[in-house]
C-alpha cells in the first residue's frame, strides 16, 4: 500500500534555505556550549581540585556502587509494575463492574499522585524505622505503584489494539474469555507494547534520582556526599547525569533493537505488521 504525499519535494532554494537554517542552528549550539565552557572556567568549576574525585579510585567505585543500586532498585520495582500493570490492565477490560470500576480508581490514583510525594509518604507510614532498607524499598514501592499505573493503561491499549478478528476466531473455536486473553490476546499486545515497557524503565530508572529525598542508597546520595565534602555540585551533577544518560541511552537502543526484532514496524502503536505477522486481521491463522 502506497503512503500517502504530505507534501511537495523541496526545490533547490528551499533545499539551500534549510541548510543555512542547519549551520545557524548549528552554530547557536556551539556558542552555548561555548558560553557554557566559559562560564564554568569563569567560577573555577574545571579545576583539577573538583573533578579529582571522580578518578580517583574509592570515590569512583562509590559511584559505580551507587549505580549498581539505582539499577537494582529501578529494575525491581518495574518487574512489580509488571505484575501490578497486567492486574490493573486486565481488571479495567473486565465485564464485570466490581473489578472494572475498582481497577479503574487505583489506576487514576497512583498516576495522580507525584513520585516524589509517594516516596516520602511510603517512607514516613513504612520505612523510617528501617534504616536504609526501608529507604530503598520506599523508592521500590513507590516506583512499583507509580509505573505499575501507567503500564496499566499501556496493557489495556495493547491488547485493545489486537485486531478484533483474533478474538472472534478464538471464541469460535469454543475459547473461554480466560484463555482468549492468556493464549491469543496477551502474547501479540506484548509485541506491540514491548517498546513502550522498555521506555517506561527509563522513567522508572530516572525516577529512582528522587530518593536522595528519603536517603536511598544510590547514584544521587553518593553524589550528595561527594559535593558535600569536595564542594564540587557542578562537576558532580555533570558526571551523575551523563551516568544516567548512558545507562537511559543504552536502553533506548535495547527498545529499538527489540521492537524491529519482535515486531518489525518503525512505530511503537503501529499494528498493522503484527496483523500480517498473523496470518491476517479478520482471520483465525494464528490461532
Amino acid at each position: 500500500m502506497s503512503s500517502a504525499v504530505l507534501f511537495d519535494a523541496p526545490g533547490p532554494k528551499t533545499v539551500a534555505r534549510h541548510r543555512i537554517y542547519t549551520l545557524l542552528a548549528a552554530l547557536g549550539l556551539l556558542g552555548v556550549l561555548a558560553f557554557v565552557v566559559w562560564k564554568l572556567y569563569s567560577e573555577d568549576q574545571l579545576t583539577y581540585a573538583k573533578w579529582e574525585p571522580f578518578i580517583t579510585p574509592r570515590y569512583l567505585n562509590a559511584l559505580l556502587e551507587g549505580l549498581l543500586t539505582t539499577l537494582q532498585m529501578a529494575f525491581t520495582a518495574v518487574l512489580g509494575a509488571v505484575v501490578v500493570g497486567v492486574l490493573l490492565g486486565v481488571g479495567k477490560l473486565s465485564e464485570h463492574g466490581w473489578v472494572r470500576w475498582p481497577s479503574w480508581a487505583v489506576v487514576e490514583f497512583f498516576r495522580a499522585v507525584p513520585v516524589l510525594l509517594l516516596m516520602i509518604f511510603v517512607f514516613y507510614s513504612y520505612g523510617i524505622s528501617r534504616g536504609d532498607s526501608g529507604a530503598y524499598w520506599s523508592v521500590v514501592i513507590a516506583l512499583m505503584l507509580y509505573n505499575g499505573a501507567v503500564l496499566a493503561e499501556i496493557f489495556r491499549a495493547g491488547v485493545l489494539a489486537v485486531p478484533k478478528g483474533q478474538a472472534e476466531a478464538a471464541y469460535a473455536i469454543g475459547m473461554r474469555k480466560t484463555q482468549v486473553m492468556q493464549i491469543v490476546l496477551l502474547p501479540q499486545a506484548v509485541k506491540i507494547m514491548l517498546p513502550a515497557i522498555i521506555s517506561q524503565c527509563v522513567v522508572a530508572l530516572k525516577d529512582t534520582s528522587l530518593g536522595y529525598a528519603v536517603a536511598a542508597p544510590g547514584l544521587t546520595i553518593v553524589g550528595t556526599r561527594i559535593y558535600t565534602s569536595f564542594q564540587n555540585q557542578v562537576p558532580t551533577v555533570i558526571v551523575i547525569a551523563a551516568m544516567y544518560i548512558a545507562v537511559n541511552f543504552l536502553l533506548t537502543l535495547l527498545a529499538t533493537y527489540l521492537q524491529h526484532r519482535l515486531v518489525g514496524e518503525k512505530s511503537p502503536l503501529d499494528v498493522t505488521n503484527v496483523a500480517n505477522m498473523q496470518g491476517g486481521a479478520n482471520t483465525g491463522g494464528a490461532i
